[in-house]
């Protein structure tokens, strides 16, 4: 049994919020995403790409598997392209998208871009998910280091995005669950202003999804809040 919970917050600075998320307990299915693009195109896209994510696992057979969340990626992907294609005004327009499945009795996760994944076992927490961005797939490739990185004019840009590219390039994990463990899906307005271990110790001081995803939000924003920002936590039971 997984008990959820997910929120977001439009953050210090911006007016609009181009986060998006999705609890879906009766598929298994739980998601995140963080839009880019002018105007509202940003909101847009990940909308878009989180509805037809839904769309496409419950159409699938139940249970879905973790080919079913490969295939509705690929189907958001397609969709958020022709959308951008068809209106000037969204030209450009693309998403990062994190999902977790329950698959038996693990998690399959799927990302793209630079939303993130966690896992915390009651004392460590580890980034699941890998970051398509030019600081983690160029940067440090380079050598730079983490002083460098972190003020290069570089630093926000992604690799991969859905929407952007015909060859989308997901990457994918299975995660084996145990009770008590969390997993957490965040946009980059979490992890990209909240230090990983300000993170953990709110995730080891416990407490209800709800409870934790609030004080998530507030670290945040206590950060300065530069971002949209979003988390969804998964709590695991027996």
């Amino acid at each position: 049994m997984i008990e959820s919970f997910g929120v977001s917050d439009p953050g210090c600075i911006r007016g609009n919020n181009e986060d998006y998320f999705l609890l879906l307990p009766s598929a298994g299915l739980y998601v995140v995403a963080d839009g880019m693009g002018g105007a509202q195109a940003g909101e847009h896209a990940s909308r878009l790409a989180v509805e037809t994510v839904r769309d496409v696992i419950q159409k699938a057979p139940q249970p879905a598997s973790p080919d079913d969340l490969l295939d509705a990626f690929a189907e958001a992907n397609q969709r958020v392209a022709k959308d951008a294609a068809a209106d000037p005004s969204r030209e450009g327009m693309g998403t990062t998208l994190v999902a977790a499945l329950e698959s038996g009795k693990d998690l399959f996760i799927a990302s793209v871009g630079d939303s993130r994944a966690y896992f915390f076992n009651g004392s460590k927490l580890n980034a699941i998910t890998e970051d398509q961005t030019w600081v983690n797939e160029v940067g440090r490739r380079l050598g730079l280091d983490d002083d460098t990185l972190r003020i290069h004019p570089m630093r926000h840009v992604l690799t991969m995005a859905i929407g952007i590219s015909g060859q989308l390039r997901v990457h994918h994990y299975h995660v084996p669950t145990s009770p008590g463990a969390m997993v957490l899906l965040c946009s980059d307005g979490l992890h990209g202003v909240t230090p990983d271990e300000e993170i953990r110790a709110i995730l080891a001081a416990g407490g209800t999804p709800e409870a934790i995803c609030r004080k998530l939000i507030e670290q945040a924003r206590a950060h300065g809040g530069p971002d949209n920002i979003t988390a969804v936590l998964l709590k695991i039971h027996n």
